[in-house]
Protein backbone atom coordinates (compact mmCIF):
# COMPACT_ATOMS: atom_id res chain seq x y z
CA UNK A 1 0.00 0.00 0.00
CA UNK A 2 0.99 3.38 -0.64
CA UNK A 3 2.98 5.77 1.94
CA UNK A 4 3.48 8.79 2.08
CA UNK A 5 6.47 10.55 3.20
CA UNK A 6 7.35 12.49 6.29
CA UNK A 7 9.44 15.79 5.37
CA UNK A 8 10.20 18.67 7.16
CA UNK A 9 9.19 22.18 6.70
CA UNK A 10 12.41 22.79 4.85
CA UNK A 11 11.56 19.45 2.14
CA UNK A 12 8.27 20.29 1.50
CA UNK A 13 9.13 23.99 0.62
CA UNK A 14 12.04 23.06 -1.85
CA UNK A 15 8.39 20.83 -3.90
CA UNK A 16 7.06 24.31 -4.77
CA UNK A 17 8.50 26.10 -8.05
CA UNK A 18 8.78 29.17 -9.42
CA UNK A 19 5.19 30.85 -10.71
CA UNK A 20 3.37 28.25 -8.97
CA UNK A 21 -0.42 28.62 -8.23
CA UNK A 22 -0.81 27.93 -3.96
CA UNK A 23 -3.65 27.41 -2.56
CA UNK A 24 -3.60 27.79 1.66
CA UNK A 25 -6.66 26.18 3.74
CA UNK A 26 -7.07 28.90 6.90
CA UNK A 27 -9.19 30.80 8.74
CA UNK A 28 -7.15 33.06 10.31
CA UNK A 29 -5.44 31.09 12.62
CA UNK A 30 -7.92 28.74 12.83
CA UNK A 31 -6.71 25.77 10.58
CA UNK A 32 -3.52 27.32 9.33
CA UNK A 33 -0.42 25.51 8.18
CA UNK A 34 1.70 28.24 9.83
CA UNK A 35 4.75 25.81 9.72
CA UNK A 36 5.07 25.50 6.16
CA UNK A 37 4.02 28.72 5.13
CA UNK A 38 6.74 29.70 7.10
CA UNK A 39 9.53 27.23 5.84
CA UNK A 40 8.60 28.57 2.48
CA UNK A 41 9.04 31.91 2.86
CA UNK A 42 12.62 30.82 4.85
CA UNK A 43 13.94 28.93 1.76
CA UNK A 44 12.68 32.27 -0.68
CA UNK A 45 15.00 34.46 2.11
CA UNK A 46 17.39 31.85 1.30
CA UNK A 47 17.84 31.00 -2.06
CA UNK A 48 15.35 33.75 -4.35
CA UNK A 49 12.73 30.69 -4.33
CA UNK A 50 10.00 30.06 -5.34
CA UNK A 51 9.28 33.43 -6.61
CA UNK A 52 6.21 34.91 -8.63
CA UNK A 53 3.69 33.09 -6.88
CA UNK A 54 -0.21 32.90 -7.24
CA UNK A 55 -1.68 32.12 -3.80
CA UNK A 56 -5.97 31.77 -2.99
CA UNK A 57 -7.07 31.70 0.74
CA UNK A 58 -10.83 31.25 0.72
CA UNK A 59 -10.72 32.52 4.21
CA UNK A 60 -7.70 34.81 5.41
CA UNK A 61 -4.33 32.90 5.79
CA UNK A 62 -2.71 34.29 9.65
CA UNK A 63 -3.84 36.91 11.80
CA UNK A 64 -1.86 40.07 13.33
CA UNK A 65 -1.82 38.65 16.97
CA UNK A 66 1.23 36.01 16.47
CA UNK A 67 0.34 33.49 13.33
CA UNK A 68 2.07 35.37 10.41
CA UNK A 69 0.21 33.20 8.08
CA UNK A 70 0.40 34.90 4.23
CA UNK A 71 2.82 37.15 5.77
CA UNK A 72 5.71 35.14 5.70
CA UNK A 73 5.31 34.99 2.18
CA UNK A 74 5.50 38.81 1.36
CA UNK A 75 9.03 39.43 0.95
CA UNK A 76 9.41 41.44 -2.54
CA UNK A 77 9.22 39.44 -5.73
CA UNK A 78 7.93 36.59 -4.01
CA UNK A 79 4.12 37.05 -4.25
CA UNK A 80 2.44 38.24 -8.10
CA UNK A 81 -1.36 37.76 -6.91
CA UNK A 82 -3.34 37.04 -4.28
CA UNK A 83 -6.93 35.84 -4.61
CA UNK A 84 -8.38 35.78 -0.89
CA UNK A 85 -12.44 35.73 0.91
CA UNK A 86 -10.57 38.09 3.32
CA UNK A 87 -7.33 39.19 4.59
CA UNK A 88 -5.53 39.29 8.05
CA UNK A 89 -7.33 42.03 10.13
CA UNK A 90 -7.06 43.44 13.64
CA UNK A 91 -7.11 46.61 16.00
CA UNK A 92 -6.74 50.34 14.30
CA UNK A 93 -3.77 50.68 16.96
CA UNK A 94 -1.59 47.97 14.96
CA UNK A 95 0.52 48.47 12.39
CA UNK A 96 -1.01 46.85 9.15
CA UNK A 97 0.34 43.25 8.28
CA UNK A 98 2.78 42.82 5.35
CA UNK A 99 0.25 41.70 2.62
CA UNK A 100 -1.58 44.99 2.88
CA UNK A 101 1.42 47.28 2.33
CA UNK A 102 1.93 44.95 -0.61
CA UNK A 103 -1.29 45.76 -1.64
CA UNK A 104 -1.17 49.42 -1.42
CA UNK A 105 1.60 50.26 -2.65
CA UNK A 106 0.66 48.22 -6.04
CA UNK A 107 3.12 45.25 -5.61
CA UNK A 108 1.21 42.77 -6.38
CA UNK A 109 -2.18 41.51 -7.79
CA UNK A 110 -5.16 41.16 -5.14
CA UNK A 111 -8.27 40.20 -5.50
CA UNK A 112 -11.06 39.94 -2.67
CA UNK A 113 -13.34 37.32 -3.78
CA UNK A 114 -16.63 36.17 -1.33
CA UNK A 115 -15.71 33.21 0.44
CA UNK A 116 -18.06 30.65 -0.97
CA UNK A 117 -17.50 31.73 -4.10
CA UNK A 118 -13.43 30.91 -3.39
CA UNK A 119 -14.11 27.56 -2.54
CA UNK A 120 -16.10 26.57 -5.10
CA UNK A 121 -13.72 28.27 -7.85
CA UNK A 122 -11.87 25.33 -6.89
CA UNK A 123 -14.26 22.24 -7.19
CA UNK A 124 -15.01 24.02 -10.56
CA UNK A 125 -11.18 23.86 -11.00
CA UNK A 126 -10.97 19.91 -9.86
CA UNK A 127 -13.72 18.40 -12.12
CA UNK A 128 -12.50 20.65 -15.34
CA UNK A 129 -15.36 23.36 -15.27
CA UNK A 130 -14.50 27.07 -16.70
CA UNK A 131 -15.50 28.60 -13.36
CA UNK A 132 -19.20 29.74 -11.22
CA UNK A 133 -21.69 31.60 -12.40
CA UNK A 134 -24.00 32.79 -9.45
CA UNK A 135 -25.79 35.79 -8.28
CA UNK A 136 -23.35 36.56 -5.39
CA UNK A 137 -21.38 40.14 -5.51
CA UNK A 138 -24.17 41.33 -7.94
CA UNK A 139 -24.45 45.07 -7.79
CA UNK A 140 -21.90 44.90 -5.03
CA UNK A 141 -17.73 45.97 -4.95
CA UNK A 142 -17.70 42.12 -6.77
CA UNK A 143 -19.92 43.67 -10.28
CA UNK A 144 -17.42 44.41 -12.47
CA UNK A 145 -19.21 47.83 -13.58
CA UNK A 146 -18.14 48.85 -10.06
CA UNK A 147 -14.85 47.19 -9.14
CA UNK A 148 -14.76 43.85 -10.09
CA UNK A 149 -13.41 42.64 -6.78
CA UNK A 150 -9.88 44.26 -7.72
CA UNK A 151 -8.17 45.76 -4.53
CA UNK A 152 -5.39 48.08 -6.45
CA UNK A 153 -5.13 49.65 -9.80
CA UNK A 154 -2.40 46.78 -10.93
CA UNK A 155 -5.12 44.14 -10.46
CA UNK A 156 -6.03 43.03 -13.83
CA UNK A 157 -9.77 41.97 -14.52
CA UNK A 158 -11.50 38.97 -13.53
CA UNK A 159 -14.76 39.20 -12.55
CA UNK A 160 -17.03 38.92 -15.70
CA UNK A 161 -20.87 40.08 -16.10
CA UNK A 162 -23.08 37.31 -17.92
CA UNK A 163 -26.77 37.38 -19.10
CA UNK A 164 -28.79 34.37 -19.01
CA UNK A 165 -32.37 34.33 -19.67
CA UNK A 166 -32.36 37.80 -19.53
CA UNK A 167 -30.76 37.76 -15.67
CA UNK A 168 -27.32 39.01 -15.21
CA UNK A 169 -25.14 36.75 -13.74
CA UNK A 170 -21.61 37.13 -12.58
CA UNK A 171 -18.94 34.49 -13.55
CA UNK A 172 -15.95 33.49 -11.43
CA UNK A 173 -13.31 31.87 -13.57
CA UNK A 174 -11.91 28.67 -11.95
CA UNK A 175 -8.03 29.08 -11.64
CA UNK A 176 -6.42 26.04 -11.56
CA UNK A 177 -4.12 24.73 -8.78
CA UNK A 178 -0.49 23.53 -8.32
CA UNK A 179 0.09 23.27 -4.80
CA UNK A 180 -2.49 22.91 -1.75
CA UNK A 181 -0.99 23.31 1.61
CA UNK A 182 -3.75 22.24 4.32
CA UNK A 183 -3.90 20.88 7.57
CA UNK A 184 -5.00 18.15 9.94
CA UNK A 185 -4.76 17.05 13.36
CA UNK A 186 -3.07 13.93 12.84
CA UNK A 187 -1.37 11.66 9.79
CA UNK A 188 -1.40 7.95 9.48
CA UNK A 189 1.62 6.51 7.26
CA UNK A 190 -0.91 6.41 4.00
CA UNK A 191 -1.62 9.65 4.31
CA UNK A 192 -4.95 9.54 5.92
CA UNK A 193 -6.13 12.66 7.89
CA UNK A 194 -7.79 13.12 10.66
CA UNK A 195 -8.96 16.78 11.96
CA UNK A 196 -10.50 15.40 15.73
CA UNK A 197 -8.70 18.63 17.59
CA UNK A 198 -9.93 21.14 14.79
CA UNK A 199 -12.07 23.43 14.82
CA UNK A 200 -13.44 22.81 11.06
CA UNK A 201 -11.62 20.99 8.49
CA UNK A 202 -12.78 24.72 6.35
CA UNK A 203 -12.16 23.62 2.57
CA UNK A 204 -9.13 21.41 2.57
CA UNK A 205 -10.64 18.39 0.94
CA UNK A 206 -11.66 20.60 -2.09
CA UNK A 207 -8.36 22.43 -2.18
CA UNK A 208 -6.68 18.47 -2.42
CA UNK A 209 -8.98 17.73 -5.07
CA UNK A 210 -8.15 20.55 -7.17
CA UNK A 211 -4.36 20.24 -6.68
CA UNK A 212 -4.52 16.35 -7.44
CA UNK A 213 -6.77 16.28 -9.84
CA UNK A 214 -4.48 19.05 -12.14
CA UNK A 215 -1.39 16.80 -10.96
CA UNK A 216 -0.40 19.33 -8.88
CA UNK A 217 0.81 18.46 -4.98
CA UNK A 218 -0.97 18.04 -1.76
CA UNK A 219 1.11 19.27 1.70
CA UNK A 220 -0.02 18.33 4.89
CA UNK A 221 0.53 20.14 7.86
CA UNK A 222 -0.15 17.76 11.10
CA UNK A 223 0.00 17.89 14.89
CA UNK A 224 1.10 14.17 15.04
CA UNK A 225 1.60 11.18 13.44
CA UNK A 226 -0.25 7.38 14.37
CA UNK A 227 1.44 4.74 13.51
CA UNK A 228 -1.53 2.39 12.95
CA UNK A 229 -4.06 3.32 10.33
CA UNK A 230 -6.69 5.70 11.23
CA UNK A 231 -10.19 4.49 12.08
CA UNK A 232 -11.77 4.64 8.71
CA UNK A 233 -14.84 7.15 10.38
CA UNK A 234 -12.20 9.48 11.54
CA UNK A 235 -10.50 10.24 8.05
CA UNK A 236 -11.44 13.28 6.45
CA UNK A 237 -9.16 13.43 3.86
CA UNK A 238 -7.89 10.44 2.39
CA UNK A 239 -4.42 9.53 1.47
CA UNK A 240 -4.95 9.65 -2.04
CA UNK A 241 -4.46 13.22 -2.25
CA UNK A 242 -1.97 14.07 0.12
CA UNK A 243 1.97 13.74 -1.19
CA UNK A 244 3.98 14.89 2.07
CA UNK A 245 3.07 15.49 5.78
CA UNK A 246 5.07 17.99 8.02
CA UNK A 247 4.70 17.62 11.94
CA UNK A 248 4.68 20.82 13.98
CA UNK A 249 3.50 19.93 17.79
CA UNK A 250 3.05 22.99 18.17
CA UNK A 251 0.12 24.37 15.91
CA UNK A 252 -2.40 26.55 17.25
CA UNK A 253 -5.95 24.98 17.33
CA UNK A 254 -6.76 28.72 16.98
CA UNK A 255 -5.85 32.88 17.35
CA UNK A 256 -3.87 32.02 20.61
CA UNK A 257 -5.78 29.54 21.39
CA UNK A 258 -3.58 26.13 21.90
CA UNK A 259 -6.37 23.12 22.06
CA UNK A 260 -9.60 23.79 23.57
CA UNK A 261 -11.78 20.32 23.11
CA UNK A 262 -14.88 21.70 23.51
CA UNK A 263 -14.21 24.01 20.32
CA UNK A 264 -13.54 20.55 18.61
CA UNK A 265 -16.61 19.01 19.82
CA UNK A 266 -14.59 16.32 21.88
CA UNK A 267 -16.32 17.46 25.12
CA UNK A 268 -19.41 19.20 26.52
CA UNK A 269 -19.22 22.72 28.46
CA UNK A 270 -21.02 24.17 30.67
CA UNK A 271 -21.85 27.94 30.06
CA UNK A 272 -22.39 28.84 33.12
CA UNK A 273 -18.33 31.09 33.16
CA UNK A 274 -19.62 32.56 29.94
CA UNK A 275 -19.58 36.31 30.93
CA UNK A 276 -22.82 38.33 30.30
CA UNK A 277 -22.07 41.21 27.80
CA UNK A 278 -21.52 44.59 30.11
CA UNK A 279 -24.41 46.66 30.40
CA UNK A 280 -23.74 49.36 27.59
CA UNK A 281 -25.15 50.67 24.33
CA UNK A 282 -23.78 47.33 22.45
CA UNK A 283 -25.74 45.29 24.58
CA UNK A 284 -28.53 47.34 24.03
CA UNK A 285 -27.89 46.94 19.64
CA UNK A 286 -27.77 43.28 20.55
CA UNK A 287 -30.42 42.94 22.81
CA UNK A 288 -32.54 44.83 20.37
CA UNK A 289 -31.14 42.21 17.58
CA UNK A 290 -31.77 39.36 19.56
CA UNK A 291 -35.72 40.32 19.81
CA UNK A 292 -35.73 39.58 15.53
CA UNK A 293 -35.28 35.72 16.16
CA UNK A 294 -37.60 33.12 16.52
CA UNK A 295 -37.37 29.43 18.59
CA UNK A 296 -36.12 26.87 16.40
CA UNK A 297 -34.83 29.40 13.52
CA UNK A 298 -31.52 28.35 12.09
CA UNK A 299 -29.20 31.57 12.26
CA UNK A 300 -25.88 32.94 10.63
CA UNK A 301 -23.56 35.15 12.99
CA UNK A 302 -21.37 37.72 11.96
CA UNK A 303 -18.51 39.54 13.58
CA UNK A 304 -18.56 42.92 15.69
CA UNK A 305 -21.31 43.73 17.65
CA UNK A 306 -23.77 41.07 16.53
CA UNK A 307 -21.53 38.65 17.66
CA UNK A 308 -22.81 39.21 21.38
CA UNK A 309 -26.41 38.23 20.64
CA UNK A 310 -25.81 34.69 21.70
CA UNK A 311 -24.60 35.88 25.20
CA UNK A 312 -27.99 38.24 25.01
CA UNK A 313 -29.81 35.29 24.84
CA UNK A 314 -27.84 33.06 27.09
CA UNK A 315 -28.54 35.72 29.78
CA UNK A 316 -32.14 35.67 28.83
CA UNK A 317 -32.72 31.62 28.94
CA UNK A 318 -32.99 31.22 25.29
CA UNK A 319 -29.49 29.78 24.40
CA UNK A 320 -30.65 26.26 23.00
CA UNK A 321 -33.88 28.27 21.19
CA UNK A 322 -31.66 28.77 18.17
CA UNK A 323 -29.21 27.13 16.00
CA UNK A 324 -26.24 29.10 14.94
CA UNK A 325 -24.30 28.21 11.43
CA UNK A 326 -21.15 29.75 11.19
CA UNK A 327 -19.37 29.65 7.78
CA UNK A 328 -16.22 28.15 9.12
CA UNK A 329 -18.28 25.14 9.27
CA UNK A 330 -20.19 24.51 13.02
CA UNK A 331 -23.56 24.14 13.08
CA UNK A 332 -25.07 24.48 16.68
CA UNK A 333 -23.63 24.74 19.68
CA UNK A 334 -22.59 28.16 21.69
CA UNK A 335 -20.23 30.77 19.11
CA UNK A 336 -16.97 32.13 20.61
CA UNK A 337 -16.04 35.12 20.58
CA UNK A 338 -12.66 37.24 20.65
CA UNK A 339 -9.95 35.31 19.17
CA UNK A 340 -11.82 31.98 18.91
CA UNK A 341 -14.49 33.56 16.70
CA UNK A 342 -15.74 31.48 14.06
CA UNK A 343 -15.74 28.71 16.34
CA UNK A 344 -18.16 27.52 18.16
CA UNK A 345 -18.65 25.99 22.20
CA UNK A 346 -20.33 22.67 21.78
CA UNK A 347 -21.02 21.96 18.31
CA UNK A 348 -24.06 20.22 17.33
CA UNK A 349 -21.57 19.44 14.02
CA UNK A 350 -18.95 20.59 11.88
CA UNK A 351 -19.14 20.60 8.52
CA UNK A 352 -17.18 21.91 5.36
CA UNK A 353 -17.05 25.35 4.79
CA UNK A 354 -17.47 25.03 1.33
CA UNK A 355 -20.44 23.14 2.35
CA UNK A 356 -21.56 25.03 4.80
CA UNK A 357 -21.65 28.12 2.09
CA UNK A 358 -24.22 25.85 0.34
CA UNK A 359 -26.68 25.84 2.76
CA UNK A 360 -25.50 29.81 3.09
CA UNK A 361 -25.41 30.88 -0.62
CA UNK A 362 -29.11 29.12 -1.01
CA UNK A 363 -30.77 30.72 1.72
CA UNK A 364 -31.52 27.65 3.56
CA UNK A 365 -31.57 29.44 6.99
CA UNK A 366 -33.83 31.97 8.88
CA UNK A 367 -32.09 35.32 9.75
CA UNK A 368 -28.37 36.49 9.20
CA UNK A 369 -27.18 38.30 11.97
CA UNK A 370 -24.80 40.85 11.09
CA UNK A 371 -22.64 43.96 11.29
CA UNK A 372 -22.19 47.16 9.31
CA UNK A 373 -19.55 50.25 8.94
CA UNK A 374 -21.83 52.41 7.08
CA UNK A 375 -25.19 52.68 5.32
CA UNK A 376 -26.07 54.40 1.90
CA UNK A 377 -29.24 56.31 1.40
CA UNK A 378 -30.35 53.42 -0.53
CA UNK A 379 -29.71 51.34 1.82
CA UNK A 380 -26.23 49.41 0.64
CA UNK A 381 -24.36 48.34 3.49
CA UNK A 382 -20.05 48.36 3.73
CA UNK A 383 -18.64 46.17 6.14
CA UNK A 384 -15.48 44.95 3.76
CA UNK A 385 -13.60 48.14 3.87
CA UNK A 386 -12.34 51.22 5.62
CA UNK A 387 -10.18 53.66 3.44
CA UNK A 388 -8.48 55.54 6.45
CA UNK A 389 -6.93 51.61 7.71
CA UNK A 390 -8.45 48.94 5.60
CA UNK A 391 -6.64 46.63 8.14
CA UNK A 392 -9.17 47.03 10.37
CA UNK A 393 -11.76 45.01 8.13
CA UNK A 394 -10.61 41.50 6.79
CA UNK A 395 -12.50 42.24 3.79
CA UNK A 396 -15.93 40.51 2.49
CA UNK A 397 -15.12 37.36 3.57
CA UNK A 398 -18.68 34.96 3.40
CA UNK A 399 -20.86 38.39 3.74
CA UNK A 400 -21.88 38.57 0.16
CA UNK A 401 -22.47 34.64 0.07
CA UNK A 402 -24.32 35.25 3.14
CA UNK A 403 -26.83 38.26 2.53
CA UNK A 404 -27.54 37.18 -1.46
CA UNK A 405 -30.59 34.74 -0.60
CA UNK A 406 -30.80 35.32 3.45
CA UNK A 407 -34.56 35.80 4.13
CA UNK A 408 -34.25 38.33 6.40
CA UNK A 409 -31.23 40.56 7.60
CA UNK A 410 -30.74 42.09 10.77
CA UNK A 411 -27.57 44.52 10.52
CA UNK A 412 -26.30 45.99 14.16
CA UNK A 413 -24.26 49.25 14.47
CA UNK A 414 -23.67 52.65 16.07
CA UNK A 415 -26.03 55.49 14.24
CA UNK A 416 -22.75 57.65 14.34
CA UNK A 417 -19.09 57.55 15.04
CA UNK A 418 -16.34 59.09 16.77
CA UNK A 419 -16.09 60.55 20.56
CA UNK A 420 -19.91 60.83 22.27
CA UNK A 421 -21.16 60.79 25.45
CA UNK A 422 -24.38 58.53 25.68
CA UNK A 423 -25.95 57.75 28.82
CA UNK A 424 -28.14 55.50 29.67
CA UNK A 425 -30.50 56.28 32.92
CA UNK A 426 -33.81 55.23 34.11
CA UNK A 427 -34.64 52.93 30.39
CA UNK A 428 -33.83 56.38 28.61
CA UNK A 429 -30.76 57.23 26.17
CA UNK A 430 -29.74 60.39 27.31
CA UNK A 431 -27.54 61.81 24.19
CA UNK A 432 -25.04 64.45 25.75
CA UNK A 433 -22.84 64.79 23.17
CA UNK A 434 -23.04 62.93 19.62
CA UNK A 435 -20.35 61.45 17.11
CA UNK A 436 -19.22 63.74 14.54
CA UNK A 437 -19.15 61.03 12.12
CA UNK A 438 -22.34 59.97 10.26
CA UNK A 439 -22.36 56.32 9.49
CA UNK A 440 -25.90 56.70 7.18
CA UNK A 441 -24.06 58.37 4.61
CA UNK A 442 -25.00 59.77 0.90
CA UNK A 443 -22.09 57.21 -0.53
CA UNK A 444 -20.37 54.50 0.97
CA UNK A 445 -16.89 53.48 0.80
CA UNK A 446 -17.34 50.13 -0.66
CA UNK A 447 -20.99 48.29 -1.59
CA UNK A 448 -20.77 45.09 0.06
CA UNK A 449 -24.79 44.82 0.06
CA UNK A 450 -26.84 46.40 -2.51
CA UNK A 451 -30.01 47.38 -1.07
CA UNK A 452 -31.47 47.45 -4.79
CA UNK A 453 -30.96 43.93 -4.99
CA UNK A 454 -32.53 43.35 -2.01
CA UNK A 455 -35.29 44.85 -2.71
CA UNK A 456 -36.34 43.11 -5.76
CA UNK A 457 -35.46 39.76 -4.13
CA UNK A 458 -37.84 41.22 -1.04
CA UNK A 459 -35.70 40.38 1.86
CA UNK A 460 -36.52 41.54 4.80
CA UNK A 461 -33.23 43.64 6.02
CA UNK A 462 -33.30 45.59 9.17
CA UNK A 463 -30.35 48.46 10.89
CA UNK A 464 -30.72 48.50 14.38
CA UNK A 465 -28.82 51.14 16.46
CA UNK A 466 -28.51 52.39 20.23
CA UNK A 467 -31.07 55.03 19.21
CA UNK A 468 -33.86 53.58 16.68
CA UNK A 469 -34.59 50.85 14.33
CA UNK A 470 -34.49 51.67 10.70
CA UNK A 471 -36.38 48.93 7.99
CA UNK A 472 -35.13 48.73 4.38
CA UNK A 473 -38.83 49.05 2.71
CA UNK A 474 -39.45 50.24 -1.16
CA UNK A 475 -40.00 53.80 -0.26
CA UNK A 476 -36.08 53.87 1.23
CA UNK A 477 -34.90 53.82 4.56
CA UNK A 478 -37.71 53.98 7.21
CA UNK A 479 -37.63 54.62 10.72
CA UNK A 480 -39.80 52.30 12.81
CA UNK A 481 -39.22 52.50 15.92
CA UNK A 482 -36.62 55.06 18.16
CA UNK A 483 -35.27 54.53 21.83
CA UNK A 484 -37.18 56.22 24.68
CA UNK A 485 -35.57 59.74 25.46
CA UNK A 486 -34.49 60.04 21.85
CA UNK A 487 -35.78 63.27 19.92
CA UNK A 488 -36.46 61.91 16.51
CA UNK A 489 -36.04 65.29 14.91
CA UNK A 490 -32.76 65.97 16.81
CA UNK A 491 -31.23 62.94 17.13
CA UNK A 492 -32.17 60.31 14.50
CA UNK A 493 -33.42 62.66 11.32
CA UNK A 494 -31.06 65.58 12.46
CA UNK A 495 -27.59 63.18 12.79
CA UNK A 496 -28.13 61.58 9.81
CA UNK A 497 -26.08 62.07 6.41
CA UNK A 498 -28.80 61.05 4.21
CA UNK A 499 -32.83 61.99 4.26
CA UNK A 500 -34.72 59.09 5.89
CA UNK A 501 -38.13 58.16 6.15
CA UNK A 502 -40.41 58.08 8.73
CA UNK A 503 -43.36 55.02 9.75
CA UNK A 504 -46.96 56.39 10.02
CA UNK A 505 -46.80 53.71 13.30
CA UNK A 506 -43.22 54.66 14.54
CA UNK A 507 -42.80 52.66 18.13
CA UNK A 508 -40.94 53.00 21.15
CA UNK A 509 -38.50 50.90 21.93
CA UNK A 510 -38.64 48.76 24.79
CA UNK A 511 -37.79 50.42 27.67
CA UNK A 512 -36.36 46.88 28.86
CA UNK A 513 -33.64 47.16 26.93
CA UNK A 514 -32.10 50.23 28.58
CA UNK A 515 -32.07 48.44 31.95
CA UNK A 516 -29.26 46.07 33.26
CA UNK A 517 -31.48 43.66 34.94
CA UNK A 518 -32.06 40.80 32.04
CA UNK A 519 -34.99 42.45 30.09
CA UNK A 520 -37.08 38.88 29.96
CA UNK A 521 -37.06 38.30 26.37
CA UNK A 522 -39.69 36.62 25.16
CA UNK A 523 -39.27 34.78 21.10
CA UNK A 524 -41.96 33.84 19.40
CA UNK A 525 -42.11 30.64 17.69
CA UNK A 526 -40.78 29.61 13.87
CA UNK A 527 -43.55 27.55 12.68
CA UNK A 528 -42.82 23.70 11.66
CA UNK A 529 -41.85 23.30 8.35
CA UNK A 530 -43.86 20.18 7.87
CA UNK A 531 -46.66 20.69 10.94
CA UNK A 532 -49.19 21.47 8.38
CA UNK A 533 -48.18 17.99 6.65
CA UNK A 534 -48.60 16.22 9.26
CA UNK A 535 -51.92 17.39 10.17
CA UNK A 536 -53.36 17.06 6.67
CA UNK A 537 -52.00 13.11 6.59
CA UNK A 538 -53.53 13.07 9.92
CA UNK A 539 -56.70 14.38 8.52
CA UNK A 540 -56.64 11.78 5.63
CA UNK A 541 -55.82 8.80 7.75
Amino acid sequence: MRTVPVLTGAEAARLIGDSAVITISSSSGLGCPDAVLKAIGQRYAETGAPANLTTLHPIAAGDMYGIKGIDHLCRPGQLRRVLAGSYPSGSSKLDPPLIRGLIHSDQIQALNIPSGVLFQMHRAASTGQPGVLTEVGLGTYADPRLEGAKMNAVTEDFVQLMKIDGNDYLFYPAVKVDVAIIRATAADPYGNLSYQEECSTLGALDQAYAAHNNGGIVIAQVKRLSDAQLPTQAVRIPGILVDAIVVDPDQMQTTQTLYDPALSGEIHRDLDDIEPVEFGLEKVIARRAAAELQVNAIVNLGFGISAAIPRVLLEEGHAEDVTWVIEQGAVGGFPATGFAFGCALNPQALVQSADQFTLLQGGGFDVAMLSFLEVSGAGDVNVSYLAARPHVTAGVGGFSDIVTRAPKIVYSGYFTAGRKDIQITDGKLNIVSDGTVAKFVPEIAQISFSGEMARRRRQEVLYITERCVIELTEDGLTVIEIAPGVDLEKDVLGKSGVPLLVSPDLQLMSPALFRPEPMGLILSRKPSRIAHLVRQSALNR
